[in-house]
């Protein structure tokens, strides 16, 4: 899953076709069409696997009919995408059976392309969102789809309900000698090192939620802080709004010893050894935190991204 600072995603979200139901009907019958099994996308091979709306409807005796969400059109506008939310009329007893032909996206995020994450972060984004909000927020009456997945409606008061995006702030902690401070909680495989994060907390900005997250966590107050990226992260529903920062007091940094139990400093020679040494493991490739610490450590003359071996096991 790439972190992206640049404006133009590969895909046209062409949120005016939304409000056409019968422009979404005729693009579904000739799209490109991500299935989605309780947060599991179809992918095989290292590439998502579309269906066609025939393949749908061909699949009506096993699968519920489920809910349509349109994902956009290929920049050109020869492709029109959808996420078709669905799940088994009679479940299978076996997890293998039923999950077969769908991966999670932490599972395949390291291998797909661009474009294709493009699609998955936002179908699985979506789906999450839909999934958890069946009922209105203000009297509790069903939700409907509406708007090509875009909002759910209440069927009593017509109230529109949003997906929602919960922002959190990833962070790369350095000192003035170009060390960066990595963290280690108790709930990653052992060795696994990461960088700081939290999400942001009503009526804070970014920046204050990078100094207070890290204060909290490592107890080091930080300056300096700068935006690097974002990056979608759909797990559920949040944005990781990536940024760095400099502690001038890097002797004063200790782990809070609940969600962060291990703290260490490293130089990029100390990172490759101790990676070499197999006693440093660093966040899977598809993470914000993973490029971050690359962009760093390769920024230097002589130290390439191939010294970096990390694991993708996101638990032990």
């Amino acid at each position: 899953m790439s972190a992206r600072n640049q404006s133009l995603s590969p895909i046209d979200r062409a949120s005016d076709i939304r409000t056409d139901a019968a422009k979404l009907a005729l693009l579904w019958r000739s799209a490109k069409i991500l299935p989605v099994i309780e947060g599991r996308i179809g992918a095989h091979d290292g590439a998502l696997r579309f269906l066609n709306a025939d393949n749908v409807e061909s699949l009506s005796a096993s699968f519920e009919s489920g809910e349509r969400y349109f994902l956009g059109l290929a920049r050109d506008g020869a492709v029109a995408y959808f996420a078709w939310r669905t799940s088994w009329i009679n479940e299978p007893a076996d997890e293998v059976l039923k999950f077969e032909g769908f991966r999670t996206l932490r599972e395949v995020g390291g291998d797909l392309d661009e474009v294709d994450m493009t699609l998955a972060v936002h179908a699985v984004g979506l789906c999450n969102w839909h999934a958890t909000h069946p009922r209105c927020s203000r009297c509790g009456a069903e939700t409907v789809s509406d708007l090509g997945g875009s909002v759910r409606v209440c069927v009593l008061d017509s109230s529109q309900h949003h997906p929602r995006t919960d922002p959190a702030v990833i962070v790369l902690v350095k000192d003035v000698a170009d060390r960066i401070l990595l963290g280690h909680q108790s709930i990653w495989p052992n060795k696994r090192f990461s960088t700081f994060a939290g999400f942001v907390e009503p009526g804070e900005s970014f920046e204050e939620c990078v100094s207070r997250e890290v204060f909290e966590e490592a107890g080091v107050y930080c300056n300096d802080i700068d935006y690097l990226a974002s990056q979608a992260w759909p797990f559920p529903a949040s944005i990781m709004i990536a940024f760095q920062a400099i502690t001038d007091h890097p002797d004063t940094a200790k782990a809070d010893g609940v969600e962060i139990t291990q703290i260490q400093w490293f130089s990029r020679d100390e990172m490759k050894t101790a990676i070499a040494k197999g006693d440093l493991l660093l966040p899977p490739t598809i993470s914000v935190a993973r490029k971050m610490i690359t962009t760093w450590y390769t920024a230097k003359s002589g130290y390439l991204a191939d010294d970096l071996i990390g694991g993708e096991s996101w638990r032990p």
